[in-house]
């Protein structure tokens, strides 16, 4: 079991800067996968990006490239996402999810994920 729990959002304004993070418990963290979600109002849940065990790989839906980077720290058991250059486009409620069955890859399926976090809001005002 891994536990996780999401936490940075909130309300910026459009060009702004948040930096969520996604801190896990249980099973060993080191060796899964960690993606990101995001779920606007009225729309479906959708991949953000994704890193592997080690951080060396990242993956990323268009959208975000450029402007959104995802980073580990195993030795804390946290994941991050630093977002820059918001767009009020960019709103939604984001999730951290995490699996041990597979590496990650572009535009991984929510049902592909084992174990989710309850989300954190992110606004973005124009």
């Amino acid at each position: 079991q891994v536990q996780l729990v999401e936490s940075g959002g909130g309300l910026v304004q459009a060009g702004g800067s948040l930096r969520l993070s996604c801190a896990a418990s249980g099973r060993t963290f080191s060796t899964v996968t960690v993606a990101w979600f995001r779920q606007a109002p009225g729309k479906e849940r959708e991949f953000v990006s994704a890193i592997s065990w080690s951080g060396l790989t990242t993956y990323y839906t268009d959208p975000v490239k450029g402007r959104f980077t995802c980073s580990r720290d195993n030795a804390k058991n946290t994941v991050y996402l630093q977002m820059s250059s918001l767009k009020p486009e960019d709103t939604a409620v984001y999730y951290c999810a995490a699996t041990p069955r597979r590496g990650p890859s572009r535009d991984m399926a929510y049902r592909e994920m084992d174990y989710w976090g309850k989300g954190t809001l992110v606004t973005v005002s124009a």
